[in-house]
């Protein structure tokens, strides 16, 4: 008869997050020294932060959810644990190694890491095989963006998002809350205290009685 051992198995599994959790220090070092402009932080954002800015999500009606600048995965994996076993991820990034990572790191069949830009939201849901996004989340350095850039990306995520959706983002300055209250119907705002630095945290609405409304005029 054959036993198992309890305790070494919470032993593998203890070291595997250990592991996992030394790389991404690595990886995510690394792009910031490579391009700090654009990982804006020497370290992820913290578990508060993380659940402040996804206790506004219903997932119960999310099928797709799509991530901006997911660096080595600290909202991905969390992400995950609470999305529906039929709904999907899409992580976009411009950073390869970044991809890499989170292709070899992250095994699960909801999961697509996709290199590319933000910009290009749209085309990347349709070609995933998607109509809307349910839920957009931002971690991208909108201040360090050409300001036609950043607002262009936002224009994007509004329209990709199906009515009642929100695109959630979460920066140390507030330009990324400024720019979501320029174009959704309706804004909700945060701060996030427990994290390095304070977060400003926003999450932009599209609203389904204003769609309704510009359908009928």
């Amino acid at each position: 008869m054959t036993t198992t051992n309890p305790s070494a198995s919470t032993g593998r599994i203890a070291r595997s997050g250990l592991l996992r959790f030394v790389r991404s220090a690595a990886i995510f070092f690394r792009g910031f020294v490579e391009n700090p402009a654009m990982v804006a932080s020497v370290v992820p954002s913290s578990q508060a932060t993380i659940d402040a800015m996804l206790a506004k999500v219903d997932w119960s009606r999310c099928r797709l959810f799509v991530e901006y600048g997911p660096g080595v995965g600290t909202f991905t994996t969390r992400i995950l644990d609470l999305l529906p076993p039929d709904s999907r991820l899409l992580a976009i990034d411009t950073n390869p190694r970044f991809i890499e990572f989170l292709g070899k790191t992250i095994d699960d069949p909801r999961f697509e890491a996709v290199l590319g830009s933000a910009a290009d939201v749209e085309s990347i849901v349709h070609a995933a095989g998607h109509a809307y996004a349910d839920y957009v989340i931002s971690g991208l350095p909108f201040t360090a963006l050409p300001k036609d850039v950043a607002e262009g990306i936002v224009a994007a995520t509004y329209a990709v998002l199906r009515d009642g959706g929100a695109f959630m983002t979460y920066q140390f300055l507030p330009t990324a809350r400024d720019l979501t209250e320029a174009r959704f119907d309706r804004t909700d705002r945060g701060l996030a205290l427990l994290n390095v630095p304070p977060c400003v945290l926003a999450w932009g609405w599209k609203d389904e009685a204003v769609a309704v409304r510009e359908a009928a005029e």
